[in-house]
């Protein structure tokens, strides 16, 4: 495309953190999307007031706020004729309100778009400690708004947050590609590894002291469990205060104000696809076929391979998001697989992130380089959206573009199992994981199981069960594949080895 009006280039970038000392002076999600847009606009020296698109990322720190747009639109003295809200907060979003933008600039519907989002979970959880009464004052957003829902089969066995749930991929995974369990968290350490680095050196990350490899594996009091085999320098840091937000314009909207070339990063090609809403309902979990569709498709679309990027963000809630990722991609684990930092030591903002990584990868661009490559995982390893950044012209770009491919994913995708909610019998772990309490002491555990039929099943673990246990946990022999037995324990099922 060589309409000029009709080229998306991101013009202006801008996060912010906030650490106030008392958490009633703290900024709420709405004050740190309006901050992120004033940098991103004093970054682009173009008033908000000029936007005619304004697309913001849904938050849960402050969810009685409601829906943004109206008091945002007011707080940045803007009136644009598009102003929405992402219909859920999952980790995607970013990404595709910026595919959604270019579209529409490549439509010609707008000239100036914003996307922001925001998240003041720290702040939200000081609040409450402050006002709760009595020894509770524990507040977790995440696992408040996972269920809030009626228990379902998967919730009744524990697996109800994201960190309960992604466990299931990574003990998958390892088993699949052969690695021990000491080989597969030695990956995970190294690339975290990298995170710390690139963190340590941005200053807009959220924890900005590096950490070893050794120090991730290492599990003590600061590292505590979480689940298995994930401590808490594996697993998104939420307890953050952070906003981040950038303008997208035509090329020719940007030439007309006077920004310099060098100022202006292309936007390439996107595409997405999902897996199944209900994590039972997956074909498997040592591999996404909507994560391998979004990836390969969009490297075909911009016509590149891993070779050609000189930087990119993969999305890094937990480990086995980016191991999966780097390798449909052909990234090396040996170089950062981040620009920002990673949602554990550059911040997790819930849905927002890749709205960091946006901004880093543009910050990081107008430096070095010339393309960047942003993967984006949402949910529970259920959203997937990817797009290029370029310093200069991606030529195969052309908007308006339909990035859904999702239809691609279903042909591609395996048969699902059957799910069978009272079976008791011979079976075969599929995966699997152990939960620890905050002392690190185990206080559950979630067997995902196969019978001899191919039909799944769920079980608890008995925790108490020390042989068990150690089995699970301890990197001896594979679990996964191992044969044992549901037993009927009460009102539920439990496994037993074989």
């Amino acid at each position: 495309m060589t309409d000029a009006e009709r080229i998306p280039v991101i013009i202006g970038v801008g996060q912010v953190n906030d650490r106030p000392d008392d958490p009633d002076e703290g900024l709420d999600s709405l004050g740190l999307m309006v901050a992120a847009l004033n940098v991103a606009a004093d970054d682009a020296g173009v008033p908000l007031s000029a936007i005619d698109s304004l697309a913001i990322v849904d938050q849960i720190s402050f969810h009685h706020l409601g829906k943004l747009c109206e008091p945002l639109a007011a707080a940045i003295g803007a009136a644009p004729a598009i102003n929405y809200q992402s219909a859920a907060p999952h980790g995607d979003t970013p990404v595709r309100l910026l595919n959604e933008a270019a579209n529409r600039i490549g439509a010609g519907e707008v000239k100036l778009a914003a996307i922001v989002g925001g998240e003041a979970l720290r702040t939200a959880a000081g609040r409450a400690a402050k006002a709760a009464t009595g020894e509770d004052k524990s507040y977790n957003a995440i696992r408040k708004v996972a269920t809030r829902r009626e228990p379902d089969y998967a919730q009744k066995h524990g697996l109800a947050a994201p960190v309960d749930v992604y466990p299931l991929y990574e003990n998958a995974t390892r088993a699949a590609w052969g690695q021990s369990l000491a080989e597969a968290q030695f990956e995970s350490a190294e690339i975290w590894s990298r995170f710390s680095e690139v963190a340590a050196a941005n200053d807009s990350a959220w924890i900005r002291t590096t950490a070893t490899p050794a120090d991730i594996l290492r599990v003590d009091e600061r590292n505590r469990r979480i689940a298995f085999p994930y401590s808490k320098l594996m697993v998104a840091n939420s307890s953050v205060n952070q906003g981040a937000g950038f303008l997208v314009a035509s090329l020719a909207e940007a030439r007309r104000r006077g920004i310099a070339e060098d100022r202006l990063i292309y936007v390439g090609m996107g595409a997405a696809a999902k897996e199944p809403p209900s994590i039972l309902r997956r074909d498997r979990y040592d591999h996404s076929v909507s994560m391998e569709v979004s990836i390969d498709r969009t490297l075909d679309l911009n016509g590149m391979a891993a070779d050609d990027f000189d930087c990119v963000e993969l999305y890094s809630c937990f480990p086995c998001v980016p191991k999966m990722a780097r390798r449909i991609l052909g990234w090396p684990w040996d170089r950062p697989a981040s620009v920002f930092g990673g949602l554990t030591f550059g911040g997790g903002p819930i849905a927002n992130y890749m709205s960091h990584a946006i901004v880093s990868m543009v910050e990081r661009l107008r430096k070095e380089g010339r393309y960047g490559f942003l993967f984006a995982n949402g949910g529970f390893a259920t959203d997937n959206h990817c797009i290029v950044l370029g310093k200069t012209p991606i030529a195969a770009a052309s908007f308006p573009q339909d990035f859904d491919y999702q239809a691609e994913a279903e042909a591609k995708r395996g048969p699902v199992p059957d799910l069978v909610e009272d079976y008791a019998g011979v079976a075969t772990i599929e995966s699997y994981t152990v939960f620890y309490r905050r002392d690190g002491s185990p206080r559950a555990g979630a067997i995902v199981a196969r019978t001899p039929e191919g039909k799944r099943t769920l079980a608890h673990v008995d925790v108490s069960d020390a042989a068990m246990l150690g089995f699970l946990t301890d990197g001896m022999a594979e679990p996964v594949g191992s044969e044992g037995r549901v037993v009927a324990i009460g009102d539920g099922y439990g496994w037993r080895k074989a």
